[in-house]
């Protein structure tokens, strides 16, 4: 027999060996197959053979000391590789570490999310009325894992085939193939719940929030002087209507026309998109409601005069006439700005923190007034700033170059302002609060769907109504690209994966560590 062949059926030898022992490992860990445990005993014991075969004399010095202490050592240095291949996957199995690599972060709960679970007082329960075979099972399941191990004290879940459990079905008048999932606070079949279809992670996190609120505040959206509509699908706010109904506000229409107050039951106002100027007598309620501690959203819209400059004046806010433009950071068009420039403000912690970018489409800008005709006791501070090569152009149909005498530099987009009302007769809260936004079209319909914006107007509704908790960042409308596997397909996986490929790699380590040992 040459030397050569020596080698080769010596290394065969130790990956019999390996390949041998690790069979139970496949069995009972990894796969679970019997057939592809009997097949790597089988092909073990065929390379011990050969080895065998082909080192019978070796084999038969095995007495002399040096030739043992060869032998003891390969087989001891082959099952100690075992050992720490089977150490490691029993590690790995127990402590199941897993890390969110895709680029939208698909397997992460959102910080409202976290926040949320955080937040419950009560033991949440979500109860899937979904049989094993529904497509969208598996996904489920992973959803509500995630929520389970961020709060395992404070969320669970149940699984129920309603074609097993027929009283079930017949308590929420499920149909055949219909399938609901029932979240519910609390114990007893009088808690508190609410049922949805198969749930995406937002859907579920709102179905959470509206659980736990003790009230929802009510949000009047103005009408009367061609503001956006809260029914107007298109080019209306229905989008919005529905988030704010899923965060547990409850939004209504309101026209000021003939009115002398605001109604008390108001949370808060918006004023979006005007398209005609305010009257004397609308203007007077609207002074009356702020200087009682109430809570304003404002949107204005460039080539509009809605009459409230005098209003937003009192609370330091002047709305700059002109269009605000930015030749570096825009979309494209120099009047579609794009910004990450944040101040320092609640409101948009959470945004610069991830880095989002906001997209305001023809944005009107404001000068900040901190002294002169405002109320006394008023702080205004910006919230979302132009980059510094901005400008206010006073003619854009006819010139998208600056020009001398507009106002030039880092512009503000975005303020808020807020007042001390505690000695306010007919106090509606402590506090006045408002924010001022430099564009409207932010909220209609298409443009909803924007990630940064959205969280934006949402968490300047929680910061003016004094809901701390509700200033995070909601989870996005992700278009998820994941391959479903099938059972077979994953237990393939997994044997490949931590049975084949590192007993492979341990095998050619152990490889070259008796050749260069034979020589």
């Amino acid at each position: 027999m040459t030397m050569r062949a020596t080698h080769v059926t010596r290394v065969l030898g130790a990956f019999g060996l390996l390949i041998l022992a690790s069979s139970p490992f496949t069995l009972f860990l990894t796969s679970g197959s019997v057939a592809l445990a009997a097949g790597k005993a089988v092909l073990g014991a065929a390379m011990l053979t050969a080895y065998v075969v082909t080192h019978r004399q070796e084999l038969g010095r095995a007495g002399t000391r040096r030739t043992g202490r060869f032998l003891a050592s390969s087989v001891l240095t082959t099952l100690a590789a075992l050992g720490v291949l089977v150490a490691l996957n029993v590690l790995a199995f127990r402590k199941n570490q897993r890390w969110d690599l895709t680029q939208e972060r698909i397997f992460s709960l959102a910080p409202q999310t976290v926040q949320t679970l955080a937040g419950l007082k009560e033991k949440a329960h979500a109860l899937a009325l979904v049989p094993p075979t529904h497509p969208s099972y598996g996904e489920l399941e992973e959803l509500f894992r995630r929520y389970h191990e961020a709060a395992p004290e404070a969320f669970d879940y149940a699984f129920v085939d309603p074609r097993r459990e027929p009283t079930l079905a017949a308590k929420y008048q499920l149909k055949d193939k219909q399938t609901l999932v029932v979240v519910s606070r609390g114990e007893g079949d009088a808690a508190p719940h609410t049922t949805l279809p198969v749930p995406t992670e937002q859907e579920l996190t709102n179905a959470l929030l509206q659980l736990s609120a003790t009230g929802a505040q009510k949000v009047y959206v103005l009408e009367g002087h061609g503001e956006w509509s809260l029914e107007a699908a298109g080019e209306g706010l229905t989008e919005l209507r529905r988030q704010l109904l899923r965060e547990g506000y409850r939004p209504e229409p309101l026209n000021l026309l003939g009115r002398k107050e605001v109604p008390r039951d108001a949370g808060l106002l918006i004023i979006a998109g005007t398209k005609q100027a305010y009257t004397a007598p609308e203007v007077a309620v609207l002074r009356t409601y702020l200087g009682e501690g109430g809570r304003l959203l404002y949107f204005t819209d460039a080539n509009t005069d809605d009459g409230l400059g005098l209003f937003l004046a009192d609370y330091g806010v002047q709305v700059d006439e002109g269009v605000a433009a930015d030749p570096q950071f825009n979309s494209g068009n120099p009047f579609v700005l794009l910004s990450n420039f944040y101040g320092k403000h609640p409101i948009t912690r959470p945004l610069q923190e991830r880095g989002f970018n906001i997209q305001l489409p023809t944005p009107r800008s404001f000068t900040l007034v901190r002294e002169g005709f405002l109320l006394p006791g008023v702080t205004v501070e910006p919230v979302l700033l132009s980059s510094p090569y901005a400008w206010v152009e006073s003619r854009p149909l006819e010139d998208t170059t600056p020009s001398s005498g507009e106002k030039m530099g880092q512009l503000t987009l975005v303020a808020a302002a807020s007042r001390d009302t505690r000695a306010a007769e007919h106090k509606r809260s402590d506090e006045t609060r408002l924010v001022a936004v430099g564009d409207s079209e932010l909220l209609l319909d298409p443009n909803w769907g924007y990630e940064a914006n959205r969280n934006l107007v949402m968490n300047s509704l929680g910061w003016a109504s004094h809901q701390a908790e509700k200033i995070t960042l909601r989870p996005p409308d992700r278009e998820t690209s994941t391959l479903e596997l099938g059972e077979d397909q994953m237990r393939t996986l997994r044997f490949v994966s931590t049975d084949l490929l590192p007993l492979s790699l341990l095998g050619v380590g152990l490889a070259v560590w008796l050749s260069r040992r034979n020589r």
